[in-house]
């Protein structure tokens, strides 16, 4: 390709979405990752970045508009990195989840899943947890895409109407992370200097927000009638449904009975430890995280569970070390990002009836979920959330069994 074709703006017809956000066109023979298209348009394309495998481009003008394509709600599409299917209808965002979800399954695991995506709500104001970063000049904003470059916004339409607003001041850090706990409780988390208090306005009701060091607050999220500790910078999710949706998709699919022994594996603060604990007694809940925090409001939040063992420790060594014992009935495990591949193994060792896999990135779920039925575990069911409207991100639940086990 020519410095004159690249200056020339190129037309291409889009193909499938694809894991990432953007979908997949071919220029010249060349696979070209676009990003505000959607499949079967004809667009014509920016290139943005060009590798020996890849282009990356931003579809500039549309020639032929996909039915689900939409006016972005929000005046920062295309140029904020924080959302990538603004364009897109309600309907047609978990159409294209779903696509991808099938895909990865497909590609990776070589399973058919006939499933959807499920939403689970309205497109805007959910975002209970937000990270701003700080520009140079002291002013929050949001990151532009595959940039360290910071936009100056006056309005995330993803945000919560409940989150404390950071624009009104000049910071002193590199991050400020803005949060509403379900109990309205609110915080300013922050790197840089301190300010015990900070005045800000929603829908006219002036309100003064704590701003915090990371890790020295905490506040308190409500699940099914349930109250959990949470600190102020530890993880919890940032969608107000996500923590019932996945906490009943959990449930169903595991079907824990009294008296199993029940392993939380990246048990984070205890979401899932808390109602596991509750439904295997008298028998043993271990809830097992790594990250120090996390571990410590899971302590806090399972001390009333009798029956509850919290265990800090990466868990891999924990599962390797033989700290988790010689076997299991049930399984759940919510790893990050990258999967848990490293763990797999030792977990099909403990030859559980039922593991429960929840899984933030498809094709590390796929991936796993290949490793496991070379260990003798077959996908039952699976179910998928779209609990980041207006992303690509995508929340699954996955039920493995053992051959040779019976469903109960």
């Amino acid at each position: 390709m020519t410095s004159e074709q690249v200056e020339a703006n190129p037309i291409v017809d889009v193909g499938p979405v694809a894991h990432g956000g953007h979908c997949v066109a071919r220029l010249d023979g060349q696979v070209v990752f676009v990003r505000h298209a959607l499949p079967g348009e004809r667009v014509e394309i920016r290139i943005t970045e060009r590798t020996k495998r890849f282009l990356r481009a931003d579809a500039v003008r549309i020639i032929e508009p996909s039915p689900e394509r939409v006016e972005p709600p929000c005046e920062f599409a295309g140029r904020c990195g924080g959302c990538d299917f603004q364009h897109v209808s309600a309907a047609g965002q978990p159409e294209l989840l779903t696509s991808v979800v099938r895909e990865q399954l497909a590609r990776l695991a070589k399973i058919d899943w006939t499933g959807s995506v499920e939403s689970v709500g309205g497109l805007t104001g959910w975002r209970t947890r937000l990270v701003w970063s700080v520009a140079p000049n002291g002013l929050a904003g949001l990151r532009r895409h595959r940039s360290h470059e910071v936009l100056p916004i006056d309005n995330c339409v993803i945000a919560h109407p409940g989150l404390p607003r950071v624009q009104q001041q000049v910071w002193d850090a590199d991050r400020v992370e803005a949060i509403v706990s379900s109990t309205n409780q609110r915080l300013l988390v922050t790197d840089g200097t301190v300010e015990d208090e900070l005045e800000s306005t929603v829908d006219g009701v002036v309100a003064t927000d704590r701003t915090v060091r990371a890790g020295s607050a905490v506040l308190t999220e409500q699940v099914l009638g349930r109250d959990f500790a949470v600190s102020g910078s530890g993880f919890w999710q940032v969608h107000p449904k996500a923590a019932k949706t996945l906490v009943s998709a959990v449930l169903e699919a595991a079907q824990v009975e009294a008296g199993d022994r029940v392993l939380d594996l990246y048990a984070g603060a205890g979401l899932f430890s808390a109602f596991l604990a509750e439904a295997c007694a008298p028998g043993e809940l271990l809830s097992v995280e790594g990250n120090r925090t996390a571990s410590a409001d899971a302590k806090k939040n399972l001390a009333n569970n009798a029956n509850a063992v919290t265990i800090h420790a990466p868990v891999e060594r924990a599962l390797n070390r033989g700290l988790l014992g010689d076997s299991a009935d049930i399984v759940v495990l919510d790893p990050p990002r990258a999967g848990a591949k490293q763990a797999v193994s030792a977990i099909a060792a403990l030859a559980p009836r039922k593991i429960v896999y929840v899984a933030c990135d498809p094709a590390a779920l796929a991936r796993d979920i290949a490793s496991f039925a070379e260990l003798g575990y077959s996908l039952e069911s699976l179910r998928a959330f779209a609990l980041f409207p207006m992303t690509h991100h995508v929340e699954c639940v996955a039920l493995l069994v053992r051959a040779g086990s019976e469903l109960r």
